[in-house]
Parts: C-alpha cells; structure tokens; sequence
C-alpha cells in the first residue's frame, strides 16, 4: 500500500483532489442560489465542475522527473488507465456528492459520461503536448462549446458534446471516444517530454 500513497503524492492526488472539491462546492453553493422555475437544469455548472475538477488532475499526469519514471520497473501501461479511469471516477462522485448543497445538477448518467470524456481530452492532452499543457485541450473545448450557437446538426453536436443532455447519441459517442483514445493514447505513450 505504500507504493499507492507514493504514487498518488509524486502525480499530486491530493492538491488535484482539494482544488476538485473546493470547485464543485462552490458552484454548488452558487447554483442554489441561482435556481431555475422548474425548467430543464442548465448543463453549464456541472460541466464548469467536472471541466475544472479534469484540468485540477491534469497537474498530476506527468512525473516529477521523467527519466525516473522511463526507467523504473513497473509497468505503466496499467496505472496510467487506471489513473485516468479512477480520475473520472473521482470527478463524477463529487459532482453528485454536491447536489447535497445545492439543487440536482445532473444526473448519473451526464456526471459519468462528461467526467470520463473530459478525463480522456486531458489525457489525450498529456499525451499530445506534455502533462504541463494537458489542460488545454478541455479549457479550449469547453470555451468554445459554452459560446457556440445551439446545436441544430450532428457536427455542432460533437462540438457540444459536454453541454447535451444524457442519451444523445453525438454526445454520448463524442464522451467514449474521446475517453478511449485519450486512456489508451496516455497509457500507452505517456505523457509527451
């Protein structure tokens, strides 16, 4: 067990995990107060959430001293994924966990899909341009999706993926690809130096 404490305090779990909850308290706590007249739950907060809560754990892709890390005698290709997969685990639970102090945010369904294709954007990231720069990737999806024109055809869609409701198929397949090719890219590659 302690190789898990070492691992989760050299990719920085805990700093990830406190910036994570101090994020989704907040909107939380500011959602209540903005409350809808029994319409449809704005997709933003929850996104604005696991979209942060995604960047948080970006800081720990990547390895205090990469050399370290390309010679060490562990295979990597299973805790990279796990990493990854737990990570959108982690995102979507405290989502749902702060509706406790606020109004209900999103469902299962949006929390679990969005938090695992946010994870694989940042791991996609990482594994593009580095663990330092992984966060790029969702801060620039996310931007553009919150100020796109509303999505009338399958290409503005997968443009919007994060903002859909759970059960649309561009969404839903955007999420699964996105935290396919992002886990198994990450996994595989690492994070570039």
């Amino acid at each position: 067990m302690r190789w898990l404490t070492l691992y989760a305090r050299s990719r920085q779990v805990p700093a990830s995990l406190a910036a994570v909850v101090v994020g989704a308290v907040t909107v939380a706590v500011l959602a209540r107060d903005g409350g809808g007249a029994g319409g449809p739950a704005d997709p933003r907060p929850p996104v604005l959430v696991l979209a942060a809560g995604a960047m948080a754990f970006s800081v720990g892709l990547s390895g205090q001293d990469p050399a370290l890390d390309r010679t060490a005698a562990i295979r990597w290709v299973p805790r990279r994924a796990a990493h990854i997969l737990l990570a959108g685990v982690v995102l979507a639970t405290v989502v749902l966990t702060a509706q406790i102090l606020g109004e209900d945010m999103a469902t299962t369904a949006f929390a679990v899909s969005t938090g695992a294709g946010l994870m694989g954007l940042v791991a996609l990231g990482a594994a593009l341009a580095g663990g330092q720069y992984a966060w790029t990737l969702p801060f620039a999806w996310l931007s553009y999706a919150f100020f796109a024109p509303p999505p009338t055809g399958t290409p503005t869609q997968v443009a919007t993926w994060m903002l859909l409701p759970p059960g649309t198929a561009a969404g839903t397949w955007t999420a699964l690809v996105l935290t396919v090719t992002g886990t198994v890219a990450y996994a595989v590659a690492g994070p570039r130096r």
